[in-house]
């Protein structure tokens, strides 16, 4: 997903529905009152946190996907969840980490029997 995101530290990049997307990972500022919710602290210092800090943004990235597996059980799905809540979306998405996994680790990575080598 960092390759696909290819955001970096500091970044804060409009969307067109007025949201931003911020960090390495482009955390969706969506989540920043949901973030900032579940760990209690107030939503301008979470999206500080998730422009400039890193880890923090790695972490978050890690919880979104996290949820979207726990709600699906299905990898490839909560890949695609974790950038989109639209169906088609998060195919397309999917689809392009899945080229980017191929590109880094080589064109078998999946096989020919893995679930997202047949989509």
């Amino acid at each position: 997903m960092r390759d696909q995101e290819a955001g970096w530290l500091g970044a804060e990049v409009a969307n067109t529905n007025g949201t931003h997307d911020l960090g390495p990972l482009q955390i969706n500022s969506w989540w920043v009152p949901h973030i900032a919710r579940l760990i209690g602290k107030p939503d301008y210092q979470v999206r500080h946190w998730l422009r400039h800090d890193a880890c923090f943004n790695a972490d978050a990235a890690r919880w979104i996907f996290l949820s979207g597996l726990r709600t699906t059980g299905d990898y490839w799905k909560a890949i695609g969840i974790y950038h989109s809540p639209t169906a088609w979306r998060q195919r397309t998405y999917a689809a392009k980490v899945a080229n980017h996994m191929r590109a880094r680790f080589g064109p078998s990575l999946f096989g020919t029997g893995s679930a997202e080598a047949r989509r």
